[in-house]
């Protein structure tokens, strides 16, 4: 099975944990960096608390801040690789200094590392509070690689299917269905890829909407009518289909290239994101590589 580079982000909570399990299980024979940015001075809450007991200046207390909080971003670098381990993953640590814009970061580390994949947990990164809408959503933005974010909680029968399950591929005609695709078939090798196109989809431009590749298959269904807007009700559906085929998790891509990335990535690809309840991967459009 071919080896893959992955960035997994951790943050210590239980949303990060799950996703570490849940890409052990999609990717078993990835190499991965288990991945914690940490924005100095601001270490812990308890931490700050602790040492502002223990210093005589503000100075002072900057300053050990500064050691305290680094090392502490490396105890919980290290438990996310020990996590890794046990799922079966061969793991290192990475930990980076942020100031803000942890999103950015990461888009700037999958490329500066040439990573196939980076993982993120809907609400992991950010701390406790984090919701996806923010740090998750950053990410999918900005990077130039492929990124799968992992809802939590995962249902047990949602669980289960990450190890066998098919992968279901959103299809509309356009190049960025195509480019998904084509990342699904090599970040998923021996899986059953199943691409389905929802009735009512619209296309981006008028060359969009091009029959499928010779031999592909393309499943059809349709969107269910007064589920919200457009992007959403695609998204359900896809959702659902994925439900109904015990899918592992749904892959669906962006299109063109611009300042906001297709306005926020595009209204399907990230209704499916919020809906789909399974890990979702969403795939730049081809050949983009700058963040």
């Amino acid at each position: 099975m071919m080896t893959i580079d992955v960035i997994v982000g951790y943050d210590g909570s239980p949303a990060a944990a799950a996703a570490i399990d849940a890409g052990a299980a999609l990717f078993p024979q990835a190499h991965v960096w288990i991945t914690h940015l940490w924005t100095p001075p601001f270490a812990s809450e308890s931490l700050r608390r602790r040492l502002w007991t223990g210093v005589s200046g503000i100075n002072s207390f900057i300053e050990a801040i500064e050691r305290e909080g680094e090392a502490e971003a490396r105890r919980l670098a290290e438990r996310g690789v020990r996590l890794a381990g046990t799922a079966g993953w061969n793991a290192e640590p990475l930990v980076r200094r942020t100031y803000g814009g942890e999103g950015l970061c990461f888009a700037q580390l999958a490329q500066d590392l040439d990573a196939d994949l980076v993982i993120v947990g809907s609400r992991g990164l950010g701390g406790a509070h984090a919701v996806l809408g923010s740090v998750s959503d950053m990410v999918v933005h900005y990077t130039p690689r492929p990124v799968l974010v992992v809802p939590h909680p995962l249902l047990t029968a949602e669980q289960e299917a990450l190890a066998g399950g098919p992968v279901i591929i959103g299809w509309d005609g356009s190049p960025g269905a195509e480019g998904a695709g084509t990342v699904a078939a090599r970040l998923f090798p021996g899986r059953d890829l199943i691409t389905v196109h929802v009735d009512g989809m619209e296309t981006a431009s008028p060359e969009d909407g091009r029959p499928p590749a010779e031999g592909l298959i393309v499943e059809r269904v349709e969107a269910t009518a007064g589920h919200g807007p457009h992007g959403r009700a695609v998204a359900e559906a896809l959702g659902a289909y994925g439900r109904s085929r015990r899918a592992a998790a749904l892959v669906v891509g962006t299109r063109g290239r611009s300042a906001t990335r297709e306005i926020l990535t595009g209204s399907v690809a990230m209704a499916t994101l919020h809906h789909a309840h399974r890990p979702v991967m969403v795939v730049p459009p081809p050949h983009e590589g700058t963040v």
